[in-house]
């Protein structure tokens, strides 16, 4: 079942301004977002509170909150591109990316939305791939295009643009790191074009954004979060690829990896995945004895499913056991709870307060720490 996130049904054109706005507001990310609305039931109460929040979690200056005519400007601008901005609530949503931990409040799409709802493969992989993994990765694209999967990717040169390419006939869906309207790399002009034409672009960044190093990690968890399986090409031990059989993983997707040479450094993060229990791929037979897209998926529940007690009337107790508990080393949210033995709706709440006046830091696995700047204060 999808989560369903506890507030009052968006029936407006203000609503959806509204929920775009609280999403592009400073220091608003995914988990974020889903907290405040599940806290204050719309985004227009989540939007009032937001100054006031910030204060109490440590915010000296004044909160940066996303301009009306900002959100105006960008709907406009999508609309006459001729994409689509695709709420969390509605039914054009990707199903797979709700129950992700953290799951973006708005996507962006250009194309067939129909494509959202078809089993995905995400095929990934080295951007300067061999000869024979840029084979590999488009025979494989087209081959798992017949038995009826449409191929999602990250359009970047390489082992992503070859996916693409192999599945240009059956189904492709191209996941982008900046803003909708934003080609890149520009190598990969006329695939883009091609792409927007008969399958699908998606972005999670506001129009016109144009890509960050920090943005191409986010991008990574929506190719895996949309999709079934993630199969790796070539990858490098440190790579974008890894990054995202790690978002893969946590998300409980199955990982393929074809294997490689040892002494080739391309080959080393798919024959590490094996080693950790890929499943090894030579050939389509491989993964569709494994796997068929008639398979219905046994989702975890997303954490933005819940409802939260009350919190205290008053937290400053709360407040400075959390802070003396916090540190920049990473912890997760259960066990700051029973660290500092106290309310898990009182904790949320001041999680919620600090990470809004941009003092916390969201990790992997639902794990926080304190941002190196304020580990001081």
């Amino acid at each position: 079942m999808a989560t369903q996130l506890f507030h009052k049904p968006l029936k407006t054109d203000e609503d959806r301004i509204d929920w775009i706005q609280l999403a592009r507001s400073e220091n608003v990310g995914p988990l974020t977002f889903h907290r405040l609305i599940s806290r204050f039931g719309c985004p227009k109460d989540a939007l009032e509170a937001l100054p006031e929040l910030a204060a109490k979690g440590g915010l000296k200056r004044k909160l940066k909150i996303a301009l009306r005519s900002e959100i105006e400007a960008e709907i406009e601008a999508t609309e006459a591109f001729g994409a689509h901005i695709v709420l969390f609530d509605d039914p054009d949503y990707p199903p797979l990316l709700r129950h992700i931990d953290s799951a973006p409040a708005l996507i962006t799409v250009k194309g067939k939305l129909d494509l959202l709802h078809t089993p995905l493969f995400a095929i990934v992989g080295a951007r300067n791939a061999s000869a024979m993994g840029k084979k590999m990765a488009h025979t494989l694209a087209s081959e798992l295009g017949t038995l009826g999967w449409v191929i999602s990717s990250g359009l970047a040169r390489g082992i992503d643009g070859a996916a693409h390419k192999g599945s240009l006939k059956s189904g492709t869906i191209a996941v982008l790191a900046g803003g909708i309207n934003d080609i890149y790399p520009q190598e990969n002009e006329s695939l883009y074009h091609q792409i927007a034409e008969v399958g699908a672009l998606i972005a999670e960044s506001p129009f016109g954004t144009q890509p960050q190093a920090t943005l191409f990690p986010r991008r990574n968890r929506i190719v895996s979060g949309i999709s079934r399986c993630v199969l790796v090409v070539e990858a490098a031990l440190k790579s974008g690829s890894l990054i995202t059989t790690k978002y893969a993983l946590e998300q409980g997707r199955d990982v393929f990896a074809i294997p490689g040479h040892p002494l080739d450094p391309r080959a080393r993060g798919c024959n590490q995945l094996i080693k950790n229990g890929a499943v090894l791929v030579e050939s389509i037979e491989d993964i569709s004895n494994e796997i068929s897209p008639s398979i219905n998926m046994n989702l975890k529940e997303s954490p933005c499913e819940y409802r939260e007690f009350p919190p205290s009337p008053c937290l400053d107790k709360t407040r400075h056991v959390v802070n003396e508990n916090l540190s920049t080393f990473p912890i997760s949210v259960d066990e700051l709870i029973r660290q500092c033995q106290l309310s898990a709706s009182d904790v949320w709440v001041v999680l919620l307060e600090m990470e809004i006046a941009g003092r916390l830091e969201r990790l992997p696995g639902g794990k926080v720490s304190l941002k190196e700047e304020w580990k001081n204060l």
